[in-house]
């Protein structure tokens, strides 16, 4: 195997993206497609070898070479299977880990997303040096990973992180992927603000927020409630986990110069005064969160909590 190179797959509602990764995050022989979450598992399974094919071909596949794979849980990554994926059809205990080893001849490990671009921040990005802190990721849905004194928290099935799922409007909040009224994903993630914005009558969450860049009064209370949304679960993480940092990636990270004081603002008047203070900062690796923590969890197993875990 080529020293410190893995191969990289993070499994997403909307794409799969592949790539060679080293231990120091760099991405190499990027390669992305429309992930076919309605056609069924093994759609999906195709679809993962296919991008991981066109990258081994443009990296000239190294010996040796292993796989690290996110993908959208809750997933039992020990023994490799999707539980109950929400948002990919036939991801319900199936062997995603075996079913990728056999398509691909190669070793896969598999994670959760979230606490897999936890990782990635951790090792490579906006995390080092940070013994507590958090990674939120606000896309599609939300998500999360939990580094705890200076150790990724797994749980006890490995499913730590799915903070999404914190209630913050039980009572007429959004009905969320998982059938319950409220969740922070449901109202914050965003695909419920883009909901929220082409309601108020924008185009769509970017239209919203570059109008609240311009000063529009409209688009600036949209926003406002938006940060005050997102800002109701970070308070909850940042009373039960006491981060030092909290680091926020996906799409909607990219608004963070507008939302970001509004954010700060609503965190502060929400928490206990000993809680403030916290960072809070965007992911450092962008997009590539998932991809930098994938292939960690072969490069660096140890530090991954993973050594000997989860493996084909």
């Amino acid at each position: 195997m080529v020293e410190g190179v893995a191969l990289a797959v993070d499994v997403g509602g909307t794409r799969i993206r592949a790539a060679l990764v080293d231990t120091q995050g760099r991405v190499m022989h990027r390669q992305s497609l429309a992930t076919p979450a309605q056609e069924g598992a093994d759609a999906v399974v195709a679809a993962i070898a296919t991008a991981a094919r066109a990258v081994m071909a443009a990296g000239g596949r190294p010996e040796g070479l292993k796989l690290g794979l996110c993908a959208p849980g809750p997933l039992d990554a020990r023994r490799g299977l999707a539980l109950a994926t929400p948002t990919i059809r036939g991801f319900t205990n199936f062997p995603l880990r075996d079913k990728v080893s056999e398509a691909l001849g190669l070793p896969v490990t598999i994670e959760n997303d979230g606490p897999c671009a936890a990782l990635g921040e951790w090792m490579c990005g906006a995390g080092r040096g940070a013994a507590d802190f958090v990674y939120v990721t606000i896309s599609t849905g939300i998500g999360g990973g939990i580094v705890s004194e200076g150790r990724l928290l797994r749980g006890r099935l490995g499913l730590a992180g799915h903070i999404g799922h914190i209630p913050i409007r039980p009572e007429g909040g959004a009905t969320c992927f998982c059938g319950q009224p409220g969740c922070w994903e449901a109202e914050a993630s965003g695909s419920a603000l883009t909901k929220k914005a082409v309601a108020a009558g924008f185009s769509g969450l970017a239209d919203a927020f570059a109008a609240a860049e311009a000063g529009e009064t409209g688009a600036m209370a949209f926003a406002a409630s938006a940060a005050a949304d997102i800002a109701l679960g970070l308070a909850a993480v940042i009373h039960v986990l006491n981060p030092e940092r909290i680091v926020i990636g996906g799409g909607v990270a990219n608004a963070l110069p507008l939302l970001g004081p509004m954010i700060r603002h609503n965190v502060d008047a929400r928490i206990l005064p000993p809680f403030r203070g916290v960072d809070i900062l965007p992911a450092a690796l962008g997009d590539d969160s998932g991809l930098a923590g994938a292939a960690q969890l072969v490069l660096r197993p140890a530090c991954a909590l993973a050594a000997g875990e989860g493996q084909a």
